[in-house]
């Protein structure tokens, strides 16, 4: 870990340049960079290349920001999340920017990045309230010029709860297709399958009862909801099966039956495809 205060001609700043364990490398969300700045005077920062992954939140002033071929203009409260494989270049206006920023990096991040983007994450985004933001870059900044033999462990809780809110602020499904018609809400449709998920239910009888276009029900639900609508109804049904695994004394092919699955070995086949492991393995592990 290197702890550094810079007082150059174009920044004032303060940053940790992190080094975590080889099993945080390995294993974990793990932190690389840290830190704050305040501009002196304008000027342009450029990357390129590198495996990492940047949050930074434009605390006061004022710039903009080049990535993916477009110009973003950045001002106070703004919040930016890129893929730091990509170039991109921020430049403070004459109005000073204060930044508050964090370099990190794990094996899933690839993944994790990909999902917030296609569940319409933008680049920069404003949020309502920065307070959270700012709290987790405190935090990590805190824990990583601290002593702590459990360090990389909260910082992964950090950064994890940083992705959490980042998240949180992407899912904009109202947003997904700007130029496309008004669509129908299919809140009714899910509370239907959580109130009937035991019975045998297929896209052309949900489409049927609820006299919709089932091509365009199973788009507009995944576009709403995050997930296809037998993803749905399969998640709804291993729930209940886990409950009764583990507090009932049922069979496992009853169980199946009465989570709408009949056919035993496929309700086994389901259950390990989502869990991991057979309901037998489950129900012995509890």
């Amino acid at each position: 870990m290197d702890t550094s205060l810079f007082h150059g001609n174009l920044v004032a700043s303060s940053r940790i340049l992190y080094t975590p364990s080889a099993f945080a490398r390995s294993s974990l969300i793990h932190l690389q960079e840290t830190g704050s700045l305040k501009a002196r005077k304008p000027h342009t920062s450029r990357r390129e290349n590198l495996a990492s992954y940047l949050f930074f939140l434009v605390l006061s002033g004022s710039g903009t920001l080049e990535y993916e071929k477009k110009t973003i203009p950045l001002q106070s409260g703004d919040c930016v999340f890129l893929d730091c494989k990509k170039t991109y270049s921020h430049r403070t206006s004459d109005d000073l920017w204060e930044l508050a920023w964090v370099h990190f990096y794990g094996p899933n991040m690839g993944s994790i990045y990909e999902k917030y983007k296609e569940r319409g994450g933008r680049t920069c985004f404003h949020p309502k309230d920065n307070k959270n933001y700012r709290l987790l870059l405190q935090d990590l900044y805190r824990i990583a010029s601290a002593e702590d033999h459990v360090r990389d462990m909260k910082i992964f809780e950090k950064l994890t709860s940083l992705l959490t809110l980042l998240m949180e602020e992407s899912w904009h499904p109202e947003n997904s297709q700007n130029n496309a018609p008004k669509r129908q809400n299919l809140q009714h449709i899910k509370e239907y399958l959580d109130r009937h998920y035991t019975e045998k239910i297929s896209l052309d009888s949900l489409a049927e009862r609820f006299f919709i276009n089932k091509f365009y029900l199973a788009r507009i639900f995944k576009e709403q909801f995050g997930t296809s609508i037998n993803n749905y109804l399969l998640k709804i049904r291993i729930t209940h099966a886990k409950q009764l695994l583990r507090f009932t004394d049922q069979t496992i092919e009853a169980i199946g039956s009465e989570c709408g699955i009949k056919d035993a070995n496929y309700f086994s086949r389901m259950f390990k495809k989502v869990e991991g492991i057979s309901p037998g393995e489950f129900r012995r592990m509890w």
